[in-house]
C-alpha cells in the first residue's frame, strides 16, 4: 500500500444513509440548482441546506421530505409557520401546522414552532427538519439540548439555514451534533484548537476539515456555485436618498 493510499484510509466522510430520489417525481416548478439540492439531501438522509435568502431553501427542504420521509415534522420560528405552509402550497404539498402530538397528521408534513417542539413525539415521525436553525447555535441553549436528544434516533435529519459564517465554529458543531454526523466536543477536538480569541482552525486541518464539511452540508450563495444562470437573483444596486425632516 502507498503511503498516500494509506492516510486516504484515514479521512474522516459521512457515509450517505439516505434515498435515491427519481428526478422525474420533483415538481416541474423547482429551479435547477434547487432540484441538485434535492436529489442530493435525498441520498445524504442528514444534511445540512446553506443557501443565501432567495435561493429557495424553504422549498428544497420540503420537497426533500416529501419524497423521502412517510412523516416528517418541520420546526421552524414562530412567524415562519404560515410562510412554510405557503411554500408548500406553491409546490402541491399540503402541510399541516400543529401545536401538539394530536394535531399531527398521520402522513406527509406537519410544521411547528420552536417553542412547541418539546410536545411532540419523534418516535412518531421517520424526518425532521429544523428552519432558520440557528436557533440551536448557542451552545448553553436550552433548545439546543432538547432537539438533539428528542431526535437523536430519527432517521431522517436535515438543517436549513443561511450561510454560516465560516468561521462560527460551535454553530456548525451544533449542526453537525443535531444530525448526528459527529459530537460536538470532538469536532473540535479534531481540527480546532482554543484560546482566549475562541477555536481556530489547525493549519494541517484545513483541508481534512472542509472535505468532511463538504460531505454533510451545502453551501450556496448563488445557483452559479451549481453551474447555473443567476440571472434573477442579482439584486440591482442599492441607492440611498437622504431626506431631511424639519
Amino acid at each position: 500500500m502507498r503511503y498516500s493510499d494509506f492516510l486516504a484510509t484515514k479521512s474522516i466522510l459521512v457515509p450517505s444513509s439516505g434515498i435515491e430520489i427519481d428526478p422525474n417525481d420533483l415538481h416541474p416548478t423547482l429551479m435547477g440548482h434547487q432540484r441538485d439540492q434535492v436529489l442530493w439531501a435525498g441520498r445524504k438522509g442528514r444534511a445540512a441546506f446553506f443557501a443565501s435568502v432567495g435561493l429557495g431553501k424553504t422549498r428544497t427542504f420540503i420537497e426533500t421530505a416529501r419524497l423521502v420521509c412517510q412523516r416528517a415534522l418541520i420546526i421552524a420560528p414562530l412567524g415562519v409557520v404560515k410562510q412554510t405552509i405557503y411554500e408548500g402550497a406553491q409546490i402541491g404539498v399540503p402541510i399541516t401546522p400543529a401545536r401538539t402530538q394530536a394535531d399531527a397528521t398521520p402522513t406527509g408534513l406537519t410544521v411547528t414552532n420552536y417553542e412547541m417542539a418539546h410536545q411532540f413525539d419523534p418516535s412518531y415521525f421517520d424526518g425532521v427538519v429544523l428552519d432558520e436553525a440557528s436557533r440551536i447555535k448557542d451552545v448553553d441553549s436550552h433548545t439546543r439540548s432538547q432537539l438533539i436528544e428528542m431526535f437523536k434516533h430519527t432517521r431522517y435529519r436535515w438543517v436549513a439555514t443561511a450561510t454560516p459564517s465560516p468561521n462560527d465554529v460551535v454553530e456548525l458543531a451544533n449542526y453537525a451534533e443535531f444530525l448526528g454526523i459527529m459530537p460536538r466536543t470532538q469536532m473540535l477536538a479534531t481540527w480546532f484548537y482554543h484560546d482566549d480569541q475562541g477555536y481556530h482552525l489547525r493549519g494541517h486541518a484545513r483541508e481534512p476539515f472542509y472535505r468532511w464539511l463538504a460531505t454533510w452540508a451545502m453551501t450556496l450563495k448563488r445557483p452559479s456555485d451549481l453551474g447555473y444562470s443567476d440571472s434573477g437573483y442579482i439584486l440591482p444596486p442599492l441607492t440611498m436618498y437622504s431626506v431631511i425632516v424639519p
